[in-house]
C-alpha cells in the first residue's frame, strides 16, 4: 500500500527521503549533533524514509534500524526524540529518487512498495559503523539503508562522492549524495522550491 502524508507543507508518499541537518539549536544535545553533522559533507546529513499511513518513518540511527511516528505534519525533533534515541535533528527537504524517472504509475506503485519493504525487513538490525562497507546487509548507518532499498529496483544512488584528504571515502555513502542524486524541494519562506538533481 503506497501512502500520502504532509510535512513541513510538503506532500510525501511511501519510499520517499526526508532529509535532515544534524544539531537543532538551543538545546544542548542538538549543539552535539550539529558538531557531529559537521563531520558530514554538504548540508543534509540525515536522511529517513517515510513509510506510512499516518506520520510512520524508518531510519538506521543510534538504536538500529527503527520505525518511528512523527507526530504531526511538522518535524518536531524534539518530541520523536525518545523514540528515535535521542536524535536531535533540523527539517531540510524531500528527496524523490523515483521523480522524474519516467515510470508509470504501475512501476513506481511497485518500486515505493519493494523499497519500504525492504527497508521493514531490516528493522531490529544494529548500526552500521563502518562507514567504508556500504555493501552489507547486517548492519546499516542511514544513508546506506537508503542506498540498500533502492538497489533492489536498479537505482544506485552512490555517486562517488569523497572526502578529498581521506582516500576510499568515495565508498561511503553520503546523506548529501540521495538529496543531490534525487529529484528534491524544500519550503523555504512558505514557498515551494523543486530542484532536479545536480
Amino acid at each position: 500500500m503506497i501512502h500520502t502524508f504532509e510535512i513541513e507543507g510538503l506532500a510525501i508518499q511511501t519510499g520517499d527521503i526526508i532529509c535532515t541537518m544534524n544539531g537543532k539549536p538551543d538545546i544542548l544535545p542538538g549543539e552535539f549533533w550539529r558538531l557531529v553533522g559537521r563531520l558530514v559533507p554538504g548540508d543534509v546529513d540525515h536522511v529517513v524514509m517515510y513509510l506510512g499511513p499516518g506520520g510512520r518513518c524508518v531510519e538506521a540511527g543510534s538504536r538500529g534500524v527503527i520505525t518511528f511516528d512523527i507526530p504531526s505534519s511538522n518535524w518536531d525533533t524534539e518530541r520523536m526524540a525518545r523514540q528515535r534515541g535521542l536524535l536531535f535533528d533540523t527539517f531540510y527537504g524531500i528527496a524523490s529518487p523515483l521523480d522524474g524517472q519516467g515510470y508509470s504509475e504501475e512501476e513506481e506503485f511497485q518500486m515505493r512498495a519493494t523499497v519500504a519493504k525492504y527497508c521493514l525487513a531490516q528493522v531490529g538490525k544494529p548500526y552500521n559503523l563502518n562507514f567504508l562497507n556500504a555493501e552489507t546487509e547486517e548492519t546499516f548507518y542511514c544513508s546506506q539503508l537508503i542506498y540498500k532499498a533502492y538497489q533492489q529496483v536498479g537505482i544506485d544512488l552512490n555517486t562517488g562522492l569523497s572526502i578529498e584528504q581521506l582516500p576510499g571515502t568515495n565508498a561511503i555513502i553520503y546523506p548529501q549524495e540521495i538529496w543531490g542524486e534525487c529529484m528534491h524541494r524544500r519550503s523555504k519562506n512558505g514557498k515551494l522550491v523543486f530542484s532536479a538533481a545536480q
